[in-house]
């Protein structure tokens, strides 16, 4: 069995679920009180993915990024070594779609072949939806990546979105 080990950030504003995703796929729990994270968080996963002929362990280092204010320009420093990046935004709060493509372009001026994928997150919330899956669609379609509808809180699409993430960066090794 070959192993691999790839950086993977979690991108978006405040309070979108960034850790939430992440605590609800590597440690299976959620908390709904909000604690901002300060600075960087890294969590580790290590999955077992079928590739084509073999069987792959696969360690995902994620990186839960701090919001980084008003003008979402990462740190490039953050960025150095990144296969892959979720870009987190609420479906109850638009502006934090649009917001994404600061953070895509962080991304891509440190590595322009790196992965990107859209978790649209608080699915669970539906009577307070304010962005539609027409906005998501196209806004994912725009950088050519996947989007999973997602909720932290019951864990809708968070396994499913974490093994694309996967899939794909086994693609670029």
């Amino acid at each position: 069995m070959r192993s691999l080990s790839r950086k993977v950030c979690l991108l978006g504003d405040f309070a979108v679920g960034k850790t939430s995703l992440i605590n609800r796929y590597v440690y299976s729990i959620f908390e709904d009180k909000y604690v901002s994270t300060v600075g960087v968080k890294v969590s580790r996963k290590i999955v077992t993915i079928a590739g084509i002929g073999e069987t792959i362990q696969l360690t995902m280092m994620l990186w839960d990024l701090a919001d980084i204010g008003k003008f979402h320009h990462v740190q490039p420093s953050y960025l150095g070594g990144v296969a892959g990046a979720i870009l987190v935004c609420d479906l109850t709060r638009p502006e934090t779609l649009e917001n994404l493509r600061t953070y895509a372009a962080d991304v891509l001026n440190i590595n322009s072949k790196a992965c990107l994928v859209l978790a649209a997150n608080k699915q669970d919330l539906v009577d307070r939806h304010l962005l539609t899956s027409r906005q998501i669609k196209a806004f994912a379609a725009e950088f050519e990546m996947s989007y999973y509808l997602t909720s932290a809180k019951t864990g809708t699409e968070v396994e499913a979105l974490f093994q694309h993430m996967g899939q794909v960066l086994l693609g670029q090794s």
